[in-house]
């Protein structure tokens, strides 16, 4: 098929991705015109692209793929869309230079859609509504928090035209139960709803793996591997001696709290209490103290490190205060009064789970650890509310208040828990720390001291930046945590070795346990996502496999040039490096 240009906008619900015009792949009239095909029954729905998954990953995916005349279908095993940055609380974790690039156009549109969200609805004081940069929330993390309910919202919104036009078929409640696979192709998947237990078939010509564990991978029979890798294998600096499938990063249950001044608000003491209370976990090298105690191993050299808290936002000492580490809602920013109190997002290394692993386990060994984490967060908030240390001798802060309504579940707790590690798919071509990590890359390119910059893939579709950064995990590592360069995401990564027409938009892409310390991260996984739902369009187009697109040196440039024509950068400026 010969390849013709169209002049138009990119269009994202009822707007653009730029003023400017782009040149991509053609939208055939008959493309336009299609809708999601739902049986009579309604328990077959047909579309181009079926997306398990509506974290980062799988929405991104899913606009690329609608703005380019295709048909989707996405599931959510929640009631939110955004994943990591929603249902599971966490701020988003960004690189320095995201406000002016380093990131799809997209991901950047829907930073700056949050920012409106604020100054729309919300009683800014005239400063905070002025500023361009505005971070509605003031935690130092980001430049960027914010409740995680708006981050749901402003992707509804985004989303809000494509299901009217029946272009988009969102799944709320639903899991991904079983596969139909024939040969090296997948044929459907079946869906569970999880509130009427009614299952629906989803049938399409490629499938997106964003769920959080990876999920499709071993339903559709797709080559994977989990947990840490051995040296021997990958060379990595940072490697273990052996391979260990089960040594997978901890995972979070995240919670939202604010300050009440004068009131009590301590919770019921959770069950498990006096188990976390005095729970010190195995490590190598050693933890620093007891969970709940405000120390822990500082990530850069395991020393011992203090941290610090006061629900005021007070500085205690030369710490780190954890209350405006991932604060989310600032008094400072809104009309006097309008608020009792800041509220922060409790993501923090006193509630990270190492006691278990839930990456390939069965359901109930899964809830058993899920369980047993929420306990451990439940008991953090208690021991912040009666037993911890305050500047004037005292202990225990009762004002402060589990805001359930934040997270929108009835517990207080995040809808789902922050994952850091899952399966990850035998790739075409794997990232390992010689690709990405500062002293392996000046290493194997002989510029130890001078001045460095992270491997060029010749397949390069995206790019992004974070150091690497390992949480501990559940086999016993403390923190993993060390320098890296700014990168780019091959094509290659993205394509499984066998299976032809399933694609992965998480933390399952060809990385390893090292370097997926610093592919996991917010826009790193939005810009997988959105290349990934470029390459459908244009693979059906062109009707070949995405494995020929990276094989075939003239459609690899093609479809370099049509990601950069909607967006998307591929490469780093020099400054940069």
């Amino acid at each position: 098929m010969n390849r013709r240009n169209f002049m138009g906008k990119v269009v994202l619900g009822g707007g653009t991705i730029a003023s400017a015009t782009l040149t991509g792949l053609p939208v055939h009239a008959s493309q336009s015109r299609k809708r999601v095909s739902v049986n009579e029954s309604g328990k077959v729905l047909q579309a181009d692209l079926i997306v398990a998954g509506a974290g980062l990953g799988g929405c991104a995916a899913a606009f690329a793929a609608l703005r380019n005349g295709l048909t989707v279908v996405m599931t959510e095993e929640t009631d939110w869309l955004g994943g990591q940055l929603s249902q599971q609380g966490v701020p988003p974790d960004e690189h320095q230079w995201i406000e002016s690039h380093g990131a799809p156009e997209l991901y950047r549109i829907f930073r700056e859609k949050i920012r409106d969200y604020y100054k729309r609805f919300y009683p800014l004081t005239p400063e905070a509504a002025s500023n361009k940069l505005l971070n509605p929330g003031g935690g130092s993390v980001s430049r960027l928090c914010f409740e995680p309910k708006v981050g749901h919202k402003v992707l509804e919104e985004m989303f809000a035209a494509y299901e009217s036009s029946r272009k988009l078929i969102l799944l709320k409640h639903h899991k991904v139960a079983t596969a139909k696979v024939a040969g090296k192709r997948v044929q459907a998947l079946t869906a569970k709803n999880l509130l009427t237990n009614k299952n629906v078939l989803l049938e399409g010509e490629y499938f997106v793996d964003a769920t959080e564990l990876g999920d499709l991978l071993p339903l559709t029979g797709t080559a994977y591997i989990t947990g840490s890798e051995a040296k021997g294998d990958t060379g990595e600096f940072h490697a273990g001696v052996t391979h260990r499938p089960d040594n997978n990063q901890a995972f979070t249950v995240c919670f939202a709290i604010d300050y009440v001044k004068g009131e009590d608000w301590t919770i019921p003491k959770p069950s498990d209490y006096d188990y976390w209370k005095n729970f010190t976990p195995e490590m190598n090298p050693p933890w620093a103290g007891k969970m709940l105690e405000l120390n822990y191993s500082s990530p850069k050299d395991l020393k011992p490190k203090e941290l610090g808290f006061h629900p005021e936002g007070i500085k205690t000492g030369n710490s780190l205060n954890l209350m405006v580490y991932r604060k989310i809602i600032s008094q400072a920013n809104h009309q006097p009064g309008f608020y009792q109190g800041d509220a922060t997002l409790v993501n923090w290394p006193q509630n990270d789970y190492v006691s278990g692993n839930i990456v390939d386990v069965s359901e109930d060994e899964f809830k058993k650890h899920l369980d047993a984490g929420k306990q451990q967060s439940l008991s953090l908030l208690y021991w912040l509310q009666t037993e911890a240390p305050r500047p004037d001798g005292g202990k225990g802060w009762p004002g402060l208040r589990l805001r359930n309504d934040l997270m929108g579940t009835e517990d207080g707790l995040a809808k789902y828990p922050y994952v850091r590690e899952a399966r990850r798919i035998k790739a075409l071509f794997t990232v390992k720390e010689e690709h990405v990590g500062a002293a392996q890359r000046a290493q194997v390119s002989g510029l130890e001291g001078k001045a460095l910059k992270a491997a060029d893939f010749y397949d390069s579709v995206g790019i992004g930046y974070y150091h690497i950064d390992l949480h501990p995990s559940c086999g016993g590592d403390n923190y993993i945590d060390f320098g890296s360069l700014p990168f780019q995401i091959p094509l290659g990564a993205l394509i499984p070795q066998e299976t032809e027409n399933l694609l992965p938009a998480n933390k399952n892409i060809g990385t390893t346990h090292i370097t997926n310390g610093c592919y996991r991260l917010h826009p790193v996984e939005w810009s997988i996502g959105e290349a990934v739902g470029m390459l459908v369009p244009f693979a059906i187009t062109k009707k070949v496999s995405p494995k020929t697109v990276r094989e075939d040196s003239d459609l690899l440039k093609e479809f370099q040039s049509f990601v950069r024509s909607q967006g998307i950068e591929t490469s780093w400026p020099a400054t940069d490096k």
